[in-house]
C-alpha cells in the first residue's frame, strides 16, 4: 500500500527540533503575586544554559490562563532579554497566544511578536466544546494564522480544553497552511504522530511530543521532539535524551528517557508539583530561596507536606543525573540541542 506524501512547499520559517520547556511563571510573594521578572529572568537564562531547544513562555504550564495581556507581554520580553543577554539574538522564544475568540488572539499573536517572540504555540478555543465543531477549529486556525505575525504551532491538549481533541485528519488539513509550521500533542497519541509524519516531512510540518515520557517512540515514528514541563527542573536531563537520540546512541538514550519517565510522574499530577520541584532542585542555585516565589498562582494552593515529600522521592534520581550534566556550551545565534 502507498500511502501519497504531501507535497505542499517547504515552511517558510520552522520551529528547531529538539527539547523545548512550558516555562513556569515565577510570582512575587505578595497578595497580588505580581510577577518576579527576575526569577523568571534566571529561570530561562538556567534552561538556556542547560541545552534547551528553546524557551515556551505563557503556555499551561505557565499559568496563561491566570495572566493579564501585559504580563503575558512582560513574560516575552524578559525571555528574549535572556537570550539576548547569553548572546543568542535569535534563540527560539515561542509565545502562547490561545484565546477563546479569533479577535482575542489577533491580538494576542500581535502582543508576541511585538514582545520578541518568533512562534507561537495555540490551543483551540474551548469553552462551549460542543460548538467546537471541526469547521469551527478548522477557520479559526486558519483565519489566526493568516493573520499572525509569526508561525503557529497548534497545540493540542484535551485535558485543558474540555476534551476538544484535534484529530489526525483535521491536523494534516491545516497543516497545508503556509503558516502552521507544527504541532505540540499533549494528547499521548502516538498514532498521530506516524500518521502526520508519514505525509509532512518536518520541514513541511513537525511533530512534537507533549512529555518526555514518549519522547523517544515520537522520534521514532517521525517526531521531532518534546514539549515538556519536567524541562524546567531539569534541562540538561531530558535535552541529553534528544542529544544520545540524535548521535544514535540508542540504548543510552533508552535508559535515560526510563529515569525521565519515571520521574514525570510528578509534573503530570499538576502545576503545584513541577513549580515546587523546581524550587527544590534549581531555585536555590539561581538564587531564589522562597518557595512562595514558586507557589501556583491564587486561588490554587501550594502542594501540602506529605505531597511535597512524595514530589521530591519521586524526582530525587532524576536530580542526581542532572547533577552529573554540564552546562551546554551555547553557540552565537543557534539552538543548542536542535537542528
Amino acid at each position: 500500500m502507498t500511502i501519497l506524501k504531501s507535497n505542499i512547499p517547504a515552511k517558510a520559517k520552522c520551529l528547531p527540533r529538539g527539547v523545548y520547556p512550558p516555562c513556569i511563571t515565577l510570582f512575587k510573594p505578595t497578595a497580588r503575586q505580581e510577577i518576579d521578572t527576575d526569577a523568571c529572568y534566571a529561570h530561562y537564562s538556567n534552561l538556556i544554559r542547560g541545552g534547551v531547544a528553546g524557551l515556551v513562555v505563557q503556555g499551561t504550564n505557565g499559568e496563561a490562563v491566570l495572566l493579564s495581556p501585559e504580563e503575558k507581554i512582560e513574560l516575552t520580553r524578559t525571555a528574549r532579554k535572556a537570550a539576548a543577554d547569553l548572546d543568542l539574538p535569535d534563540y527560539p522564544i515561542v509565545a502562547g497566544i490561545s484565546g477563546q475568540s479569533t479577535n482575542e488572539t489577533f491580538k494576542l499573536a500581535e502582543d508576541a511578536a511585538e514582545a520578541g517572540a518568533n512562534f507561537a504555540l495555540l490551543l483551540p478555543p474551548s469553552f462551549w466544546p460542543k460548538a467546537a465543531t471541526n469547521d469551527v477549529l478548522r477557520d479559526f486556525y486558519r483565519e489566526v494564522a493568516d493573520e499572525s505575525p509569526i508561525p503557529v504551532v497548534i497545540y493540542n491538549y484535551p485535558g485543558a480544553t474540555n476534551g476538544v481533541d484535534l484529530s489526525s485528519a483535521l491536523l494534516a488539513e491545516l497543516a497545508e497552511h503556509p503558516n502552521i509550521v507544527g504541532v505540540k500533542l499533549t494528547c499521548g497519541n502516538a498514532g498521530k504522530v506516524t500518521h502526520l509524519s508519514e505525509l509532512f516531512s518536518p520541514e513541511q510540518f513537525s511533530v512534537y511530543a507533549g512529555q518526555v515520557d514518549w519522547l523517544l517512540p515520537c522520534l521514532i515514528g517521525g517526531g521531532v521532539g518534546c514539549i515538556t514541563g519536567m524541562g524546567n527542573i531539569f534541562p540538561r536531563a531530558v535535552s541529553k535524551v534528544y542529544t544520545l537520540w540524535k548521535q544514535n546512541k540508542i540504548e543510552e538514550a533508552k535508559r535515560l528517557q526510563g529515569a525521565a519517565s519515571a520521574a514525570e510522574k510528578a509534573c503530570r499530577e499538576g502545576i503545584a508539583l513541577t513549580k515546587y520541584g523546581a524550587w527544590k532542585f534549581v531555585g536555590p542555585k539561581i538564587g531564589f530561596n522562597d518557595p512562595a516565589t514558586y507557589f501556583p498562582r491564587k486561588p490554587y494552593k501550594p502542594l501540602s507536606k506529605d505531597r511535597q515529600l512524595w514530589c521530591v522521592d519521586t524526582l530525587q534520581h532524576m536530580a542526581d543525573i542532572e547533577e552529573s550534566l554540564p552546562d551546554v556550551v551555547v553557540l552565537k545565534g543557534s539552538a543548542t540541542n536542535g537542528v
